[in-house]
């Protein structure tokens, strides 16, 4: 019996470190099309994925969560938490790491960080939606909330609906300076904005991303005008929520898996049986998108363990015969599968 680790025992593993590495050997844009890609895919096929709202442990600083799901060949799961209040402390509010098994034996075949990666994807997912979603020929986007979201969301919107403009608002002028000086040099036009009002003039797509824990309205009523599309990306938990209720009743409402939408997005205010639309639905031609210019659309997201599990199938199709992952010597293999113990007592000093 050798004591080094066999093949069977190593599992690929992506670090913080590895994933800027590959980042930035695709090309933030490209990869960021590339998720968008895996996702629409991915939401395709939603009828074969095992669904279920992500399970959730709440505290009054945060929430940590895991998110599974499986497309009956393989399995995935995030691990992620939401702690507002962490950025005080010089943390970040999310992070998270993310794994895939094979269903057929449940070997693992990828870890990953998802810190970088869930903002990648969210990013992608919004880019994706709003490909459908926002009015013809929108240029300008309002980005409400200049936090760790922001540049990856309006980069996605460059990349994938082709905006040339963002205004941004932060309640903090600070977090708005610091992603206006990110997004310098990345082709867009960038105009940093004093108020939410401001923000929003002559955008057609306008994302909203604050993480306060609280019933909180960002944007009021008659902030809203006809044929805007909304992306409706911060709050996502019981409690919280951005838009006043009377947004969510003059627009079209696009969600991810409604049982959970109903839990912790915007929609939580609204009555259970508020009509909603699957988006997946709306890909695969089984109900419509935008309707009329004169329609406002809102995405109520509040992510989806598919779309991580998308973001997973991407990262491991791009990592192979590279450099950017460890293999991490992760799983026992004994020379007899039946004797875990004599492996570990062949392994004494």
């Amino acid at each position: 019996m050798t004591l080094s680790p066999s093949d069977k025992a190593l599992v690929p593993f992506v670090s913080v470190d590895n994933m800027m590495k590959l980042v930035h050997h695709i090309g933030i844009e490209p990869m960021l099309a590339g998720l968008a890609e895996y996702i629409e895919a991915d939401f395709r096929r939603w009828n074969l994925f095992d669904k279920s709202p992500r399970v959730a442990s709440h505290s009054d600083e945060g929430v940590i969560e895991l998110m599974p799901t499986s497309d009956g060949e393989v399995y995935g799961f995030k691990y992620v938490n939401g702690h507002p209040s962490n950025t005080k402390a010089g943390l970040q509010t999310v992070t998270a790491f993310g794994l895939l098994a094979n269903v057929g034996n449940g070997y693992p075949v990828l870890l990953s960080e998802m810190t970088v990666l869930t903002a990648l994807r969210t990013a992608a997912t919004s880019g994706m939606v709003a490909k459908y979603l926002a009015p013809k020929g929108a240029d300008t986007m309002a980005m409400i909330g200049a936090g760790a979201q922001s540049e990856f969301q309006s980069l996605a919107m460059k990349a994938l609906v082709g905006i040339t403009s963002v205004r941004l608002y932060d309640i903090d002028a600070a977090a708005t300076a610091k992603a206006a000086r990110n997004l310098a040099g990345t082709g867009l036009n960038i105009v940093t904005c004093a108020s939410p009002e401001e923000a929003i003039e002559g955008a057609q797509i306008i994302t909203t991303c604050t993480a306060d824990k609280q019933y909180a309205t960002i944007l009021t009523d008659n902030m809203v005008g006809a044929g805007v599309h909304m992306n409706a990306i911060g709050g996502d938990c019981p409690g919280k929520t951005e838009l006043a209720p009377g947004v969510l009743n003059r627009s079209t409402i696009f969600v991810e898996y409604p049982e959970q939408t109903r839990i912790e997005g915007e929609i939580q205010q609204l009555d259970p049986d508020h009509p909603v639309t699957e988006m997946w639905q709306v890909l695969a031609g089984e109900a419509p998108g935008r309707a009329s210019q004169g329609q406002i659309t809102l995405f109520d997201s509040v992510g989806f363990a598919i779309e991580d599990f998308s973001a997973l199938r991407y990262i491991r199709d791009h990592i192979g015969g590279s450099d950017y992952y460890l293999n991490l010597d992760l799983l026992a293999d004994p020379d007899d599968p039946r004797d875990l113990f004599g492996m570990v007592l062949r392994a004494a000093p």
